[in-house]
């Protein structure tokens, strides 16, 4: 075997190596990006954690999301609306409170009476929206329902001027 052949060889294997390297970088990677979209952090801040845009964060969670068996996405799904079932809870909360509207640190009034204030109830009814729209979404309730139309009429068409 001459110099050449074994250079080449050497070179392969580190090649090989670093192969397996970025393949070894890449299931953590993608593992990281799974785990951290679990916790609630948005894509923003999981580029900013792991060195990549948020462009890139995406394209990583889908393409993994694409690989999960779907025992696993039922799974997933299970514990996402888990997690919205509670967060009606609190906003509900809120909604129950007695807010007063409070400017430069003093309570103001109206007739001597405390002015409600209206903007926490209007955010927590929003919130609850927004909650509802992810779980219809996850549930695949907003899909779009193949429909098909069927007539016993006759439709007729007349194009006039062509020859």
């Amino acid at each position: 075997m001459d110099q050449r052949t074994r250079q080449g060889g050497i070179q392969l294997r580190y090649r090989t190596s670093r192969l397996k390297r970025l393949k070894r970088f890449d299931n953590y990677r993608r593992a990281e990006v799974l785990r951290l979209r679990r916790t609630g952090m948005s894509f923003p801040a999981i580029g900013e954690r792991l060195g990549v845009t948020r462009q890139r964060v995406h394209q990583i969670y889908w393409a993994a999301l694409r690989e999960i068996p779907v025992q696993e996405v039922t799974d997933y799904r299970a514990e996402q609306l888990e997690r919205l079932d509670a967060l009606p809870v609190k906003a509900n909360e809120v909604l129950e409170r007695h807010h007063i509207t409070v400017s430069n640190g003093r309570v103001v009034t109206l007739d001597g009476e405390p002015l409600q204030d209206a903007g926490p109830l209007l955010d927590a009814i929003k919130t609850v929206l927004d909650i509802e729209t992810r779980r219809a979404k996850l549930m695949g309730l907003n899909t779009p329902v193949k429909q098909q139309l069927q007539t016993e009429e006759t439709i007729t068409y007349a194009f006039e001027g062509v020859d």
